[in-house]
């Protein structure tokens, strides 16, 4: 895979994400793309009125799926290399909700320059296991090593929490992964500096201690990574529409409503893994104060590294 530089542009909320980057002052941020995931509206968003999708076709695919990347956020700035989470890993194959087809991320990394062990820590929005599919690589003993050597592995306490006490999380990567981050995971707290510039911001609902991270810039000028808090723009205008995987609906509603508190701050952008080829962004109001995702333009590094049929 080779990365080629093109000028800014912004994508498609119904094509699945290319490989994009946002300066954000002396901090670069790029999606780092690993697989691709097209999830069936009335499964995946059982809240979700039919009439929705009928009056929005621009949010669905050419097959009437909802286009779902994978992978993690690479946050580069001088004093280190932090990546936020670490996509699907290798897979293809369907879910109940619809096909999937990720593997890339290494390659997309190794394309842009950076090898595993460049990586100084990985910071983890939740265990789902769609966002912790690289955190570990399988050894030809059957153990699991760390694919990021050299990287601390950030998880909050709270998402931690019932995994500790033995209970079984929806969702949730595999046994022998979690029972791995047992003895990998440096755990962090609520509004904790975790990295250079980087702060948690505890949000549970979609899992017990999902977590946001809010990269600021020395400009003042601020990211706000919410993880699976939403998963297409229409939460936001409509936050009670939960997503399957949601494990506390209340939990989600609340969240919900103390993000869209932050990324109405001004200089404030934010970043979401699954809204199609629209991950950077920024939240915008009509003119009777609804709110809605306006995507930014991002400088084009490459094509989506998995395809669905």
């Amino acid at each position: 895979m080779t990365m080629t530089e093109s000028s800014e542009s912004t994508g498609a909320l119904s094509h699945q994400s290319r490989v994009r980057r946002l300066d954000l002052g002396e901090v670069r941020l790029t999606y780092v793309i690993d697989g691709a995931m097209g999830l069936l509206p009335a499964v995946f968003f059982p809240d979700v009125p039919a009439d929705h999708w009928n009056s929005h076709p621009e949010s669905l695919d050419a097959h009437g799926r909802v286009a779902m990347s994978v992978g993690g956020l690479l946050v580069e700035r001088e004093e280190g290399t932090l990546l936020i989470d670490a996509g699907f890993g290798p897979f293809t194959g369907h879910s109940p909700a619809g096909p999937i087809n990720s593997g890339a991320l290494l390659e997309t990394l190794g394309s842009l320059g950076v090898e595993p062990a460049d990586i100084d820590a990985v910071a983890f929005t939740h265990l789902h296991v769609d966002h912790t599919g690289w955190a570990f690589t399988p050894t030809a003993t059957g153990t699991l090593d760390k694919t990021f050597p050299e990287a601390r592995y950030l998880v909050a306490s709270e998402e931690w929490a019932p995994h500790k006490n033995g209970h079984t999380v929806v969702g949730a990567s595999p046994a022998p992964v979690i029972t791995r981050f047992a003895t990998a995971a440096t755990l962090v707290a609520d509004d904790e500096e975790v990295f250079p510039g980087v702060r948690t911001l505890v949000t549970p609902g979609h899992s017990p201690g999902h977590t946001t991270y809010v990269i600021t810039s020395s400009t003042g000028h601020r990211l706000v990574v919410f993880g699976d808090a939403f998963h297409i723009p229409a939460q936001l205008a409509h936050p009670e529409w939960s997503s399957r995987p949601d494990a506390d609906g209340t939990g989600v509603l609340t969240a919900r409503r103390r993000l869209l508190k932050e990324l109405d701050q001004p200089n404030t952008s934010g970043f979401a893994f699954h809204f199609g080829d629209q991950a950077f962004g920024r939240l915008v109001r009509d003119s009777e104060g609804r709110p809605a995702w306006e995507p930014l333009p991002t400088t084009l590094l490459g094509d989506p590294p998995r395809e669905l049929d």
